[in-house]
């Protein structure tokens, strides 16, 4: 989807009296060695895990992690174990444990985390410098970070911290941007915006309804909610009268800007002075940098939401190739990584292929990592060394044990429709296997689907390994559908609990005895978790839940029986899949222990 590149977080209430002081500077620091290690990861039987490697790719640091992420310029890396996050050294070992919910990458020697919901700020021993956690703190720029929280008379404020975690502007704007050069926009309790200096110092006011934050010395304004946009210098000057749907921020001397206040957009490119350079005739633009946009049309022209094929053109508006990409990304030292069709590879700034990279199948993006290519392509990442050489990519077999193993099959009959499926391997009767393994292909969505038709939707599709033990493998199987131009798409999830010797897929009845009204003690039980709580369940519909279903979704673990609902069923959206983990000890008088079910994993 688009982003609204009109919509960004600005401040509110009454700005504070001080003297304008310099620009504070960062302090100098000794700069680390970059670490030239790379996330990789492997398919296990507890799920994906991740580890480096080296650009030989050889495996430096042990595949450990749920998730890793690439080290940054400060010698540092995010991983995750176990839902909670922590950073490690080049060396691999731990600078900080994994303990917070969310940790946002270093800008300015600084970052973000997040426990609790809380946000604090840490700088790049560990060391939390904010002596109170906050609701929500942006990372820094320019020697600041936006910060947010509940006033003392109770209102959702911004203000500033310095880079001491110290409250250098204190709450009171409605809304705040990032500071650049030294200023930054907000906006006042009586809607009126300011541009402050960074001790808090007004520069100058605008009575504006809305505006969008200074680039490049201009910001897209709107006199009143109802009008369309125009550009406002720093002293309120209207530079470029209002005749805007949409106004996106100066790059280079150039903006992309929409007249259209319908679906069917009319997307071109501005000057400074408020010239079309590129007619506004396009259902997208988008500025990829080093003087070049990628210029979009409607792929069908009356649903314009489906999306946009490309062509690669200069600011000025000369055309350099026919519209043949489906995604541009931006420029970085003379290549852009594009796809066409179900390929992905580097271009130049002719827009044609770049010599001596590869063509990597499937839709995703490339980039350039010191000697090595990184592929995020079809959600897998792999990496090429310059001539085309795969230097690590995932395996496609799961060992189980001696006896069985697990492959991944992946289904990708169309740009817009990738599904990775298992497929089960070395069970003795191959009737059952055969018969097990097109149950896990159907029950992934693996259907017959035009390659070249375009969609409408976009449908991705994966799997898991929940839980494993003796004969009994549970499966998950996840997927994603979005249907172009939705505010989002559907997520979906199915449990497949399955005998590996006698090929049995088990359902929720076959855990109980046959003479026990299990829907109804597990209804009771849920019910009872439910109204216990309020607080943790806010986000359910009042009267919703009505008990379960004698098939309910569920799935087991080692101790535990989970049963959980669709989105929308009993919840909003934002709930997810509501699941409710009942423990066997509370349901053991009710459980079939001879049952082949039980008996699988015992």
């Amino acid at each position: 989807m688009r982003e609204d590149r009109n919509s960004i977080d600005l401040v509110r209430h009454f700005l504070p009296k001080s003297t304008t002081t310099k620009v504070p500077q960062l302090e100098p620091t000794k700069r680390k060695k970059r670490c030239h290690l790379y996330p990789a990861s492997i398919n296990t039987v507890k799920g994906m895990k991740w580890g480096f490697i080296n650009q030989l790719g050889n495996l430096v640091i042990s595949t450990q992690y749920d998730s890793a992420d690439d080290f940054q310029n400060n010698g540092l890396a995010i991983v995750a174990i176990d839902n909670k996050v922590g950073l490690i050294q080049c060396s691999g070992q731990y600078l900080i444990r994994p303990k917070y919910e969310s940790i946002l990458p270093y800008t300015e020697g600084r970052a973000i985390v997040i426990d609790n919901k809380s946000f604090k700020v840490i700088d790049e021993h560990g060391k939390v410098l904010t002596p109170k956690a906050y609701r929500f703190i942006a990372p820094y720029e320019n020697c600041r970070a936006v910060f947010a929280d509940i006033s003392l008379e109770g209102q959702y404020l911004y203000g500033y911290l310095d880079r001491n975690g110290h409250e250098i502007i204190p709450l009171q704007y409605e809304y705040a941007t990032d500071f650049k050069d030294g200023k930054a926009l907000v906006q006042l309790q009586d809607s009126n915006y300011a541009l402050i200096d960074q001790v808090g110092d007004v520069l100058q006011s605008y009575s504006f309804q809305s505006m969008t934050g200074f680039s490049e010395g201009l910001s897209a304004f709107k006199k009143t909610y109802n009008e369309p946009f125009g550009y406002v210098d720093e002293q309120g000057n209207i530079v470029i009268q209002p005749r805007f749907s949409t106004a996106q921020p100066f790059q280079d001397g150039k903006a992309v800007v929409n007249l259209s206040d319908n679906m069917y957009n009319q997307y071109g490119l501005i000057n400074k002075q408020g010239k079309i350079v590129i007619p506004a005739e396009y259902n997208d633009i988008i500025e990829i940098r080093e003087g070049l946009v990628a210029l979009g049309k409607a792929i069908k022209v009356d649903q314009p939401y489906i999306g946009s094929i490309y062509a690669i053109a200069r600011t000025d508006g000369r055309q350099l190739t026919n519209f043949i990409y489906n995604s541009v990304s931006t420029f970085k030292n003379g290549l852009s990584s594009v796809t066409k069709g179900q390929s992905t590879f580097f271009i130049n700034k002719t827009g044609t292929p770049a010599k001596n990279y590869p063509i990597v199948q499937g839709t995703g993006i490339l980039s350039l990592e010191n000697d090595l290519i990184k592929a995020y392509v079809d959600l897998r990442v792999m990496y090429y060394d310059r001539t085309g050489k795969i230097v690590w990519k995932p395996n496609t077999i799961i060992p189980l044990n001696n006896s069985y193993q697990l492959r991944e099959v992946k289904f990708n009959p169309n740009k817009d429709y990738l599904v990775y499926y298992p497929q089960i391997e070395g069970m003795k009767n191959k009737g059952k296997q055969k018969h097990v393994n097109q149950i896990l292909k159907s029950k992934s969505n693996v259907k017959e689907v035009p390659s070249i038709v375009q969609l409408d939707y976009s449908y991705t599709g994966d799997f898991s390994i929940e839980f494993y033990k003796n004969n009994l493998l549970v499966l998950k199987l996840s997927a994603y559908d979005y249907p172009f131009g939705a505010a989002h798409g559907m997520p979906s999830q199915k449990y497949v609990h399955l005998n590996l010797e006698t090929g049995e897929i088990y359902e929720l009845k076959d855990l109980f005895k046959a003479n026990v009204n299990y829907v109804k003690v597990l209804s009771e039980m849920i019910g009872k978790q439910i109204g216990k709580d309020q607080n943790e369940f806010s986000y359910f519909f009042p009267e919703a839940y009505k008990g379960i279903k004698a098939d309910q979704p569920f799935y087991i673990t080692e101790d535990a029986l989970s049963i959980y609902f669709l989105p929308y069923e009993i919840a909003a959206f934002a709930a997810g899949f509501p699941t409710f983990k009942i423990p066997y000890k509370y349901i053991s008088d009710i459980i079939n222990v001879d049952s082949s079910f039980w008996v699988s994993f015992h």
